[in-house]
């Protein structure tokens, strides 16, 4: 699991935007917990034990668009002399 947890942040990090960012994380979370759901699946937990988790990545990803306008929303566009500077 540490080497998707590992993917994850060097996608985030590569990304180009913080919009890039926010959807790679957003999408990527999901995924990392199907993995965890698979590994507690396979070392004997039941699936009504991981139902609380399994729905967690579910609302994840059924309001991903929603979380990313959010975020999109929220951001300030950069000015000219900022990008500039960020440079």
């Amino acid at each position: 699991m540490a080497k998707e947890i590992d993917d994850l942040v060097a996608a985030v990090t590569s990304a180009d935007t913080v919009f890039d960012a926010a959807g790679v994380f957003i999408n990527g979370v999901p995924a990392l917990i199907q993995d965890a759901v698979q590994q507690a699946l396979a070392g004997g937990a039941t699936a009504a034990e991981l139902a609380p988790v399994i729905s967690v990545a579910q609302d994840i990803t059924a309001k991903a668009a929603a979380i990313q306008a959010a975020l999109l929303a929220g951001t300030p566009t950069p000015t000219a002399a900022a990008a500039r500077k960020a440079r």
